[in-house]
């Protein structure tokens, strides 16, 4: 069987999906990156190699996507190389097809994705603040002694939500002590809490924005029915979370991958071997110019196999030294 590999690997977590020539998804994996993308994107290959082993399965291609989707992309030997926005919004139009809007909030950034006809016709993207982010919810769940898992449902079971100062996560912190040390039930502060970050999210990242149904929300924090809840209740429109919420940009990525070999013909894929490598990250500022660019180098037994980093392309043009 013809398959292809998504790999995302971003600031919280690293996602690969192996994907059929149907697009239908036969292998996820959701795993935290822990500060060591290298290490993390070895340890998915090999649990994907764990996975497809004795299925003749065949990977004919690889895509990356994610912040680190350059550094992926060379260890893996990527087919196509994308950012998140071009990922997400492949991956949401393939599950639904008939998609107007993407909400997708992740570990540390959030964004919304405006699509009309299958096209991407405005983004945004919100990377400075965590505020309404998985990181800071996972904070607020564990100061409230709460599983992460439980946090959506019990913002279900307010009656009266509370209102919280949600445009920063250090006042929306206060604010919620605040409101603990006045007696307001738990369920009422989380519901208040999950209203807030709507309200955050849709007066920054969504600001201007024309939001038209279908509505689809992805990324990490999809899993929490509260803020889903909180959606539906800001906007008036039903909100659909695909059951591959969590990965859907490594779907993307291998749905562009798949575009990209049919295309080309063949495959830079470089095997699963490439979990076993010795990678070695470094890098230096270059003097060719004012603007001293920092340049990465990538090296497997002190063989550089590429770099980047520079604004002018120069160091790029050595992306393989053979």
């Amino acid at each position: 069987m013809q398959a292809y590999l998504g790999v995302d690997v971003g600031s919280v977590s690293t996602n690969l999906v192996v994907i059929d020539d149907d697009g239908n998804v036969l292998v996820d994996l959701y795993l935290r990156t822990q500060g060591q993308p290298i290490q993390a994107v070895q340890e998915g290959m090999k649990q994907v190699e764990e996975a497809i082993k004795g299925k003749k399965i065949e990977i004919c291609g690889v895509g990356t996507t994610g912040s680190a989707r350059t550094l992926s992309g060379v260890i893996v030997g990527a087919d196509t190389v994308k950012n998140e926005i071009t990922a997400h919004a492949v991956a949401a139009s393939h599950l639904v097809p008939d998609v107007q809007t993407v909400l997708e909030i992740g570990g540390q950034d959030s964004k919304i994705i405006i699509l009309r006809d299958g096209i991407v016709v405005d983004f945004a993207m919100n990377t400075v603040c965590a505020a309404g982010t998985g990181s800071f919810l996972d904070h607020q769940a564990a100061r409230l002694n709460i599983p992460i898992e439980d946090f959506g449902g019990l913002a279900l079971q307010s009656e009266a939500s509370v209102r919280i100062a949600g445009r920063c996560s250090v006042f929306a912190e206060s604010d919620m002590i605040h409101k603990q040390q006045m007696g307001h039930p738990t369920p009422d502060i989380i519901a208040g809490l999950c209203d807030a970050l709507v309200r955050n999210y849709l007066n920054n990242v969504g600001k201007g924005k024309e939001i038209l149904a279908p509505v689809v929300f992805q990324g990490g924090v999809a899993a929490n029915v509260g803020i889903r809840a909180a959606f539906e209740k800001a906007l008036g429109l039903k909100i659909i979370v695909p059951d591959y919420f969590k990965v859907m940009g490594a779907i993307g990525a291998a749905l562009l991958a798949k575009a990209t070999v049919k295309e080309k013909g063949e495959t830079n894929f470089r095997g699963f071997v490439v979990s076993d490598l010795e990678y070695q990250a470094s890098s230096f500022e270059c003097q060719g110019c004012p603007n001293l660019c920092e340049i990465v180098n990538i090296s497997v037994d002190d063989k550089v196999l590429a770099r980047w980093g520079g604004r002018c392309g120069k160091w790029d043009t050595l992306s393989k030294t053979g």
